[in-house]
């Protein structure tokens, strides 16, 4: 069973950083796509970034030249690098992949960024 555990959320404060991590298994990790998205209160779930088994990245336009998503297929781990932080970044963040036609997720981590 394919399994997405994630870590690395937290609070910080503006301008600030953070990094988060999640750790995939039951999977073969480096022919999949990875990505991470986030859901704000009352807001749906958007995609943030997303990286490719060959390795290219995509971002939505709100974090673009602040976050980068990056993989270590050694250690079967995909991180979401989360630099000059803003309150509108608040969320929780999932991780995200599809093997075999199925999306499966991450439990969440919960990034709080104060104003």
């Amino acid at each position: 069973q394919v399994q997405l555990v994630e870590s690395g959320g937290g609070l910080v404060q503006t301008g600030g950083s953070l990094r988060l991590s999640c750790v995939v298994s039951g999977m073969i990790f480096r022919t999949r796509g990875m990505g991470w998205y986030r859901q704000a209160p009352g807001e749906e779930r958007e995609s943030v970034a997303v990286i490719t088994s060959l390795g290219s990245t995509h971002y939505t336009d709100s974090v673009k030249g602040r976050f980068t998503i990056s993989r270590d297929n050694t250690k079967s781990t995909v991180y979401l690098q989360m630099n000059s932080l803003k309150p509108e970044d608040t969320a929780v963040y999932y991780c995200w992949t599809r093997p075999f036609n199925v999306d499966v997720w991450g439990q969440g981590t919960q990034v709080t960024v104060s104003s």
